[in-house]
């Protein structure tokens, strides 16, 4: 009976996880391909999915202001300037440490073996703020690994971010972000419930 024991609960793992946010920019520096990515280090969070009743999923993430940072071929002095005004201007880290989201309603589709599109629906809190936010993922479940990829826009102003200038205005960001994700979960066997 252990054998058919069903696995509904994922713990998200940033390690083999890829996640980022594209910075799209305007203005006179942007011709140059001036478009920062933000690596997305660390996240935490649980996914709750079975495959044989899909209906049920949700999912739960928080991800500490701090942990992102400019990734890329930016040179030191870029990066460093770059990530002041992200975490001070942009973030305010400080005043908002995380950065969470939970599902109210996710709607999945089988596509055959083990793999599904989940349209997932919910609540984002970013800078203080709170939004609908509908993020639709590739999910492939594989025994005790749930692993999902997609894409998504966020609209800064939307959350009280104040677009920023650098280099005296010559390059503006524009207010659109372009999350890219693929994200990799492990499951929680009922004994590694127990022990925490």
């Amino acid at each position: 009976m252990e054998e058919t024991q069903k696995i509904s609960t994922y713990r998200l793992d940033p390690r083999p996880s890829r996640f980022t946010i594209r910075v799209t920019a305007g203005g006179l520096l942007s011709a140059f391909g001036h478009n920062p990515v933000i690596g997305v280090r660390d996240f935490s969070g649980e996914v709750h999915f079975d495959p044989s009743s899909p209906e049920s999923a949700s999912v739960r993430m928080q991800v500490p202001s701090r942990s992102l940072d400019i990734t890329g071929d930016v040179n030191e002095k870029d990066r460093r300037e770059i990530e002041q005004i992200m975490h001070k201007q942009v973030l305010e880290s400080a005043d908002y440490p995380a950065i969470e989201f939970q599902s109210a309603e996710v709607k999945v589709t089988s596509s055959g073996a083990g793999q599904f599109r989940a349209e997932i629906s919910g609540e984002l809190c970013l800078h203080g703020v709170t939004r609908s936010q509908t993020i639709v993922a590739r999910v492939t479940a594989n025994g005790d690994r749930l692993r999902a990829s997609g894409e998504f826009s966020i609209y800064q102003t939307e959350y009280g971010i104040q677009l920023v200038t650098v280099a005296g205005g010559a390059l503006k960001v524009k207010d659109e972000l372009k999350v890219s994700f693929e994200i990799v979960a492990s499951a929680v066997r009922a004994q590694d419930t127990a022990a925490a």
